[in-house]
């Protein structure tokens, strides 16, 4: 009877102590929507998610613990915008990410921008915040480094 109750117990603290899964939406104007109503920041990141190496180090180094997806969760709303080379998007999609890596003269990736948005007659307006892109260091030291952008 001790022995079930405590794997039961390790079992609870195990499932409750993981950080929430994240939400990377595709869609900038459901993104900022969502960002008003919980009044945060938007995270763009820019990644060729097929082909870029730097960009799955930085997924698997940062974006895929539970530090990030905690912090993440609290403080941005995130958005992907991808450029892959083998696999489609739909055609809205593309336009869109192609618009903003133009905006932002996106040159490299990964790239992350942070941003506030508001909507104006149905048009989405960004105010830049600042970027930043694989940080060496874990979650701890990206982390640092995407708070000392939202802070300004």
């Amino acid at each position: 009877m001790k022995k079930i109750f405590t794997l039961l117990l390790v079992a609870f603290l195990a499932i409750t102590s993981k950080a929430e899964e994240l939400v990377w939406h595709t869609d900038l104007m459901k993104a900022t929507e969502l960002a008003q109503k919980e009044n945060k920041s938007i995270m763009l990141f820019f990644t060729g998610s097929d082909w870029c190496g730097w960009c799955k180090r930085l997924q698997k180094e940062v974006f895929f613990m539970d530090e990030f997806k905690t912090w993440a969760n609290k403080n941005v709303i995130l958005v992907e915008l991808d450029f892959p080379r083998t696999k489609t998007l739909e055609a809205s999609i593309t336009a869109q990410n192609q618009q903003l890596q133009q905006m932002f003269e996106v040159r490299g990736y990964p790239t992350c921008w942070f941003v506030n948005s508001t909507v104006k007659e149905g048009k989405i307006n960004l105010e830049k915040l600042g970027s930043t892109g694989y940080v060496a260091g874990g979650p701890e030291a990206w982390i640092g480094s995407a708070n000392t952008i939202l802070k300004k």
